[in-house]
């Protein structure tokens, strides 16, 4: 079987990207493979155009999350074993990693188990990376790095919304990082042209090796139906103005009177809420929750901060 890994960053955008993928068929009888770090997943709600969706919650396939992903590689190996059916067999595996995995180890925990080592064929490393926080987090973020290093193909996002001021230093950046992977762009998930960056230096980018950076959490805050959605969005607004830097991603589903919303934001961004069909079986029962990915800051002060703006405590 083949493995496609798409991987990138907090944010940057690789559910759009394969969301768009299957839309247009071009991961058709894929069984796609949904990697989260938080104990509630949301990537999964956008990817209905899959047939054949499995969802890893609760820990990163590279670490937390490995003898989890290993067990259910060896499980698709011996269903397709044993399938007497050739239509029904899965030729090939998409696995998004959640934002903080480094493919480079899931490949490495493949080519280590006895078992996979005969069924699997990594055959791409597909890593999105984000058009206007890329390059700052190549300065910061030494997981962002080995992300862009190991890649086969390197797909810029949102380049609608970022400036070619933006996108020429990223992208000779990426080029000097990795100058065998192949660079497209893309916006909302659909391929669009980059600007000529061939003759683009690469940025200046601080040595990384001795980062002893805190480590990236997830934490899940569940959202009262009868919260005021006035002050839930003052709040969060406020707690991105005020700490966006750390807390790099914020994700969620929740009921509103407006319907179910999806809730992204990236670091300072937020992103327009979309609504989502009530029909949404693979979340049932996990609304109402949203996931705060980030680094310094107390878990355990958000809900109290959120109730103060909703003027409960």
């Amino acid at each position: 079987m083949r493995l496609t890994i798409l991987g990138g960053f907090l944010g940057a955008g690789k559910t759009t990207w394969l969301r768009h993928q299957l839309h247009h068929g071009l991961a058709q009888n894929a069984l796609v493979v949904v990697n989260e770090a938080a104990e509630v997943p949301v990537d999964n709600a956008l990817l209905t155009r899959s047939s054949r969706l499995m969802v890893l919650a609760g820990g990163c396939a590279c670490c937390e999350g490995r003898e989890a992903f290993i067990s259910l590689l060896r499980e698709v190996c011996d269903a397709r074993v044993s399938s007497d059916d050739p239509a029904n067999r899965i030729d090939r595996i998409v696995l998004e990693t959640s934002g903080l995995a480094d493919p480079g180890t899931i490949v490495d925990a493949i080519k280590c188990d006895p078992v996979l080592l005969h069924h699997i064929v990594v055959s791409e490393i597909v890593v999105s990376v984000d058009a206007l926080h890329g390059l700052d987090q190549l300065r910061r973020e030494p997981l962002g790095r080995r992300q862009v290093e190991i890649a086969d193909r390197l797909v810029v996002t949102k380049v609608d919304v970022a400036s070619e001021e933006t996108l020429r230093p990223l992208l000779g950046t990426l080029k000097a990082l990795n100058p065998g992977a192949a660079i497209s762009g893309a916006a909302m998930g659909s391929g669009t042209n980059l600007p000529d960056f061939e003759h683009e230096a690469g940025a200046s980018l601080p040595d990384l090796s001795g980062d002893a950076a805190a480590p990236i959490t997830a934490t899940t805050i569940d959202i009262d139906e009868t919260i005021d959605w006035a002050a839930f969005s003052v709040w969060l607004s406020a707690l991105l103005h005020a700490r966006g830097d750390d807390i790099m991603r914020v994700k969620g589903v929740v009921r509103t009177p407006a319907g179910r919303l999806l809730l992204q934001s990236v670091r300072h961004v937020v992103q327009s809420p979309e609504i989502l069909p009530e029909s949404g079986e693979a979340i049932d029962g996990k609304d109402n929750a949203i996931i705060i990915i980030g680094r310094g800051f107390d878990p355990k002060s958000l809900l109290p901060s959120l109730h103060y703006f909703a003027g409960r405590s």
